[in-house]
């Protein structure tokens, strides 16, 4: 498989982690591997290039991609949610930076056969590691109405998710629901037909919402967030892209939680917690692509950048 994937933000989230020659830095979503390929350009011999991705065909990728770079590279195949025994397991106490590029990569979307996309004709899938067992074939066909309607709203933001779910429970009575193109009519036809035809897909904020229960995306994220900043050095910073409103609510939460510090009432004339702040946001409002990167990559219009650095 070839894994082209324009990376987004590339040069404002790598600049943001202010990469010294000789530190370590973390990219817990190597993906193709070009955020790391910048960061690596910035390391000496001396430094180090934690690659982390749940995708075997990611790895490989970016594991051919960084191999001309002279810095220690350490590729794991694993999950970022796990960054603090990873760490553990390669025996390094702390790290000087890292950087998260959540959602899906474009490979993924464009291999047909990963099941990913609502524009192709694949058996459901949507796995990024594909040792999971959990695949949007078993969410399709066995999960309840209930079950599906929650699901819809609550990931894919999906008003219609009652209408959807509904017909998709119908169309199972009927035959088992098997492929991308299947579902995507199902979903098309649960909308007026004024909306089936316009700018954006009906079925896309359905497919986001199967993608996310499947890979368990928001699971642990705001905890997944806290341990990036425990493991970070006194200075250090994590940079984290987000490409839709419930991952950047998660990580503008965490980061404002992480910054607060003090947690008592408003009314207490004197903190009683002895909580203190653990971060300096670095960007109050999200950094967004600009005009000749959104022409460039169409998937950068709905990308968002924050920063924060460990106190």
């Amino acid at each position: 498989m070839e894994f082209n994937h324009i990376s987004v933000l590339l040069n404002e989230s790598v600049a943001a982690l202010n990469v010294k020659p000789e530190g370590v830095y973390l990219d817990g979503t190597l993906g193709g591997g070009g955020h790391s390929s910048l960061i690596c350009e910035k390391l000496g011999e001396s430094g180090t290039l934690i690659g982390i991705d749940r995708d075997t065909a990611a790895l490989n990728a970016a594991g051919k991609k960084l191999e001309k770079y002279k810095c220690r590279k350490l590729n794991v195949h694993d999950n970022f949610f796990n960054v603090k025994n990873i760490l553990e397991s390669l025996k390094i106490p702390n790290i000087d930076g890292a950087i998260l590029d959540l959602g899906v990569s474009s490979p993924q979307l464009d291999e047909a056969e990963r099941g990913f996309s609502y524009n192709s004709d694949a058996r459901l899938d949507m796995r990024m590691n594909r040792d999971d067992k959990l695949t949007a074939y078993d969410v399709v066909n066995n999960y309840t109405f209930d079950e599906l309607k929650q699901l819809l709203f609550r990931f894919g933001e999906e008003k219609n998710a009652s209408k959807i779910a509904a017909n998709i429970v119908k169309e199972r009575e009927r035959k088992t629901i098997e492929t991308t193109r299947e579902l995507s009519e199902i979903i098309k036809r649960s909308f007026p037909p004024k909306k089936r035809y316009g700018d954006k897909h009906p079925a896309k904020r359905s497919f986001q919402a199967i993608r996310i229960e499947v890979n368990h995306e928001l699971d642990g994220l705001k905890e997944a967030i806290c341990d990036f900043i425990e493991c970070l050095k006194p200075g250090g910073r994590l940079a984290v892209i987000t490409f839709h409103s419930l991952e950047d609510r998660i990580v503008k939460t965490a980061f404002a939680e992480l910054a607060r510090g003090c947690t008592c009432p408003k009314e207490f004339p004197v903190c009683v917690c002895g909580n203190s702040p653990k971060i300096k946001i670095i960007n109050r409002k999200p950094i967004v692509a600009g005009k000749d990167e959104l022409e460039k990559n169409n998937r950068a219009h709905s990308a968002k950048l924050r920063i924060a650095e460990k106190i």
